[in-house]
């Protein structure tokens, strides 16, 4: 094994106070700083995934600060232009699948002169009243709801939407402004990553291993290819699944919307472990108000997808990208909720691994002193012996 270099020395009086004190320290200044450690954290992201675009051009004699904009706007260009298409594809298939929810409920059959909703609310009422639930009367119901409605309750549903959209404005308005502070980060980021390269290898040389910067991106882009290998695996399985529906009748139309439903599923496969549970929402909701005997299947399609997903897909391709402990997955996940919401919980995992990284580079610089063994440091070493049983010859002497 080659030698680590200079190494650390941590004492023993350092990991009893020390540690714990930078410990608490840490969580208040994530506590009180939060907006901007989060801002750093993003921005250290993204300036280590896109150093190694912007080191390989540097490499064919590109000055390094027009090879940081020109990444940085290629990068940029990609991120528009997969929304623009997305947001293209799921606005016009939205607007579609309202169209549909529409005539669910306005157009009226000429023959019954009941509309599809109609019908199956009198047929959610004759299984009631099978089942001996006779008292739930669903159509009542319903009608004494809406002519409850009165003028001051609708006055006060509209106030409540003006308010939401004042507050939906707000936040826009902020994330706008946090995007362009992390742009603005990640670039100073990226003009003074050889300082810091310097720096680091200055201080602690690599002894023939890659440097701290290059296992960090390495650890970050691992990542991000397992995650996109995992959202397309099951934005696909999704998408064919509800095709499938569709096609066979199962579920009404929904071989029509099956990109719509991939596109979600893929979206929100990036939020772990309560991705999968979400991405199933649209179409559960879109298989209710469509054909309610559908959400059977829906639910039974998506049960099966997180089964392949949790016991096969994310097994083999995110255990190799991020090498981490599950506790200490779900450990940063709830505490990224907890700090910064969803932005936190989806920039937990790149976080880690970078710090796994971090750990696995210093691991071997690092010496704790033991706390088994007497220190040289300290002028006095107490040794605790039991007792040894005096011989007889001697005790007789003594006497």
């Amino acid at each position: 094994m080659a030698d680590p270099g200079p190494t650390i020395q941590i004492p023993r009086w350092i990991q009893l106070v020390g540690l714990p004190v930078l410990l608490v320290l840490a969580f208040l200044l994530a506590s009180t700083l939060g907006h901007v450690l989060f801002l750093f954290l993003t921005a250290s992201v993204i300036a280590f995934m896109l150093n190694p675009l912007v080191r390989d051009l540097t490499r064919l004699k590109v000055p390094r600060a027009l090879s940081v904009m020109v990444v940085y706007a290629i990068f940029a260009a990609t991120v528009v232009a997969l929304l623009i298409a997305i947001g293209v594809v799921a606005f016009d298939q939205a607007r579609s699948a309202a169209e549909r929810m529409d005539d669910y409920v306005t157009d009226v059959d000429s023959a019954t002169g009941q509309t599809a909703a109609e019908k199956d609310i009198d047929g959610l009422q004759l299984w009631f009243d099978d089942h001996g639930l006779e008292r739930i009367q669903v159509r009542e119901q319903i009608t004494e709801w809406i002519d409850s409605l009165g003028t001051g309750e609708i006055s006060g549903y509209v106030q409540d939407g003006i308010e939401f959209a004042q507050g939906a404005a707000l936040s826009v308005v902020l994330l706008l402004f946090s995007a362009i502070l992390i742009v603005v980060i990640s670039i100073y980021m990226l003009l003074d990553m050889p300082r810091l390269e310097r720096s680091i290898d200055a201080r602690f040389p690599p002894q023939g291993g890659p440097p701290l910067t290059q296992q960090i991106e390495s650890a970050l882009w691992g990542y991000v290819k397992g995650q996109a290998i995992l959202s397309t695996v099951i934005g696909t399985s999704a998408g064919v699944g509800m095709w499938i529906l569709g096609k066979t009748g199962l579920v009404e139309g929904a071989d029509e919307y099956a990109l719509l439903f991939g596109l979600w599923t893929a979206f929100i496969e990036v939020i772990p472990y309560i991705g999968p549970w979400l991405s199933a929402v649209p179409p559960v909701i879109y298989a209710l108000i469509v054909d309610p005997t559908g959400v059977i299947w829906v639910g039974l399609l998506f049960l099966f997808i997180y089964q392949v997903e949790g016991h096969i897909v994310v097994p083999n391709v995110m255990a190799s990208a991020l090498r981490l402990h599950p506790l200490l997955v779900i450990f940063g996940l709830l505490a990224g909720g907890e700090l910064y919401g969803i932005a936190g919980v989806l920039i937990a995992l790149p976080t880690m691994a970078g710090l796994r990284a971090v750990w696995g580079f210093f691991r071997p610089r690092i010496r704790l002193e033991r706390w088994d063994r007497g220190s040289p440091d300290i002028p006095v070493e107490v040794e605790l012996e039991p007792p040894q049983a005096e011989s007889p010859r001697a005790a007789s002497r003594s006497g």
